[in-house]
């Protein structure tokens, strides 16, 4: 049977760090039912702490990059927009042609904003990490629960 995996589009302002993670957690946890996709409104790169910090738990970042959201908007239709940062959420268009389901995940530190020597902003980016675990976990859960009527 050949199902269509429903695409998720991770959102931040730099696609650094936080979505990156996102993008790389969701593929991890569940490629077989999503397909994780990431993106900034002013693409910086990959952050080597961010890259750094996945690799010490197992996941690899290899092969995603950081892009602009120009290139998904009005060409890919994704199941799900979860913006990681008040930033993106804030200056992201209220509706997006193509995006059923819209959610905010407030509450993740920009580890990429932190200045302190290189041990404070590593525990910085694994407690972001971590944090974002958590989220795409419990977001899995959620959405995979069967619908109530």
């Amino acid at each position: 049977m050949n199902q269509t995996k429903t695409k998720v589009l991770f959102l931040c302002t730099g696609n650094s760090a936080r979505s990156q993670m996102a993008e790389a957690f969701l593929r991890h946890h569940a490629e077989a039912r999503y397909e994780a996709h990431s993106a900034g409104l002013d693409p910086k790169g990959l952050n080597p702490y961010m890259v750094r910090v996945m690799e010490e738990i197992g996941i690899s970042v290899e092969g995603q990059s950081s892009k602009s959201v120009d290139a998904y908007l009005g060409w890919v239709n994704f199941g799900w927009l979860i913006t990681v940062c008040s930033h993106a959420e804030e200056n992201c268009p209220r509706t997006f042609l193509g995006v059923s389901n819209r959610i905010h995940w407030n509450d993740l530190e920009d580890p990429a904003a932190f200045v302190g020597n290189e041990a404070e902003t590593l525990q910085v980016f694994r407690n972001v990490r971590d944090q974002i675990d958590g989220h795409v976990r419990a977001w899995l859960a959620e959405v995979s629960e069967p619908q109530r009527p």
